[in-house]
């Protein structure tokens, strides 16, 4: 059961908040109903969805009127005339910020309302399995519930001819990607995007496929996933009706799915951050996202689609956070345009497989970028994050780099570019030997800078910093002496001799 308190509660970090709560906060919620001004009928539901209203006194009058326990309603600074019909009509009043979506809001409505519902031993109405079971045996075929990625959802027990595309789903856990090219150039996306009808699918044998009948699972516009009926020959009038009218029931679950995945994911998100902020009661925050105490890292990814920036991140999130907590090894959160996991254990070739299994899940055309911070105790985490963070803008440059980069391998790079970071503010010697070197560069058309380079990174050896010059090992020794008329270099001194191949490696980028 479902509480006005539960409702507040969740609703507040989406944008909503109680102005007006004339009734107890306990109160059971059941039903949810929608304003349509299109439908003349009188309306009957403990949540009153004022969609289009035009005063908050109005959208009150509404909820009254269908004998509402609440009413959500865009608003800022309504009226006293609003609070005294609420107080009057016995209805709590929620104002929802005007920049919050109402499909967005209804969905986590509708799904916290249906939750509640839900029979105790979870194989109800609601229970998406049961759901795929009655449909078969009322359609007579095999059944396969999926995302709107050809994700399986849940499938029905009936294996009865089950054809070799249906197993190869149901292993994998998604569409086969033959199978899914197949549907794409046959337009059945495209028809799912577009149409509430059911389509039938014509057998390919070449790809295991006797035949489908397909239709889409939407919540209001928005397309949620489909659900397909293994069948030789398109489904009689009849069948079709009850495949469409389950398409509703399918969607009311997906709907409440989302909600309390969205419930539990925001819950998860701010402990995550918690963490990777810094806060004295690590070892608390690890127990209640059931992780063990012991050693982690911190992996920070970033995806996109072209110039997509939100989409493919979203779905990163989405794929990172899937699943029970006791079946994925991590814990995660989305914090502006990153996201960030807290993965247990200390071997990097196992943070780098989780970074695989992420990739591998998103759709081909999504470029993914990740970055693995060092090893940390949790109190080391944050830490650990700044290190994945520095490791996942060197993607910037190392162009072309597709594999997550580890702190472990990459420290000297972060090390370098934490000092050219120093320097472009300001903080590095305006003066020296290699200014003083490279002036003369530019005036003389001379190679000092070059060839001081060469002879530090050979660590005083004249072949070797020839052979990487492709000149003569004499011709360094003419430079060198030449150097010193320029400038003092004193390259007897370590010290010295130290503090210019850092400054060489800060101002100019190795070749």
């Amino acid at each position: 059961m479902v509480t006005l308190d539960r409702l507040v509660n969740v609703l507040g970090g989406y944008g909503a908040r109680l102005w007006c709560c004339p009734v107890s906060r306990e109160v059971a919620l059941r039903d949810v109903v929608m304003h349509d001004a299109a439908d003349a009928r009188d309306l009957r539901g403990d949540v009153y969805l004022a969609v289009g209203t035009d005063s908050v006194a109005a959208a009150v009058d509404l909820a009254t009127a269908a004998r509402a326990s609440v009413v959500l309603v865009r608003g800022s600074a309504p009226d006293p005339a609003a609070a005294e019909r609420a107080e009057r009509g016995g209805v709590a009043v929620l104002l929802v910020e005007p920049d919050v979506s109402w499909g967005q809001l209804a969905g986590v409505v509708y799904g916290l309302v249906l939750e509640g519902r839900e029979t105790e031993s979870g194989r109800g109405p609601t229970d998406l399995f049961a759901l795929a079971d009655s449909l078969a045996d009322a359609l007579g075929s095999a059944v396969t519930i999926e995302d709107r990625l050809s994700r399986v959802l849940a499938y029905s027990s009936r294996q009865h001819l089950a054809d070799r595309a249906r197993l190869e789903t149901i292993l994998g856990r998604r569409v086969p990607e033959p199978v899914r090219e197949l549907f794409e150039r046959r337009g059945v996306f495209e028809h799912l995007a577009e149409s509430d009808e059911p389509l039938f699918v014509d057998a390919d044998p070449e790809h295991g496929l006797t035949g489908r009948m397909v239709v889409a699972v939407r919540a209001g516009r928005e397309l949620l996933g489909s659900i397909w009926v293994e069948c030789d020959r398109p489904l009689t009038d009849a069948r079709r009706a009850v495949l469409r009218d389950s398409s509703r029931t399918v969607g009311l679950h997906l709907l409440r799915s989302r909600a309390s995945a969205d419930l539990e994911r925001q819950v998860e998100s701010d402990l995550v951050i918690r963490l990777v902020e810094g806060t004295p009661d690590a070892a608390a925050v690890l127990s209640r996202l059931g992780l063990p105490p012991g050693r982690f890292r911190v992996i920070a990814l970033q995806a996109h689609i072209g110039d997509e920036r939100h989409a493919a991140l979203l779905l990163a999130f989405e794929r990172a956070t899937t699943g029970f907590g006791w079946s994925r090894p991590g814990r995660s959160t989305l914090f502006s345009n990153t996201v960030y996991t807290v993965l247990p254990g200390d071997d990097v070739e196992a943070a780098r497989a989780w970074v695989r299994s992420i990739r591998e899940a998103l759709p081909r055309q999504v470029t993914m970028l990740a970055g693995i911070g060092a090893g940390a105790a949790s109190a080391e985490l944050p830490a650990s994050r700044l290190e994945a963070d520095e490791c996942l803008a060197l993607h910037a440059v190392r162009p072309g780099t597709e594999s997550a980069i580890a702190y472990d391998e990459a420290w000297d790079d972060i090390l370098v570019q934490r000092l050219r970071a120093a320097a472009a503010s300001g903080r590095a010697p305006a003066r020296g030997p290699i200014t003083e070197l490279r002036r003369h560069d530019s005036a003389n058309a001379t190679s000092y800078v070059a060839t001081l380079r060469a002879w530090l990174e050979a660590q005083g050896d004249l072949a070797e910093a020839a052979e990487r010059l492709e000149v003569h090992p004499n011709t360094i020794r003419y430079r060198l002496r030449k150097m010193a008329e320029v400038t003092e270099l004193r390259l007897d001194q370590p010290a010295k001799r130290l503090a210019m191949i850092i400054e060489l490696a800060v101002s100019e980028p190795a070749p």
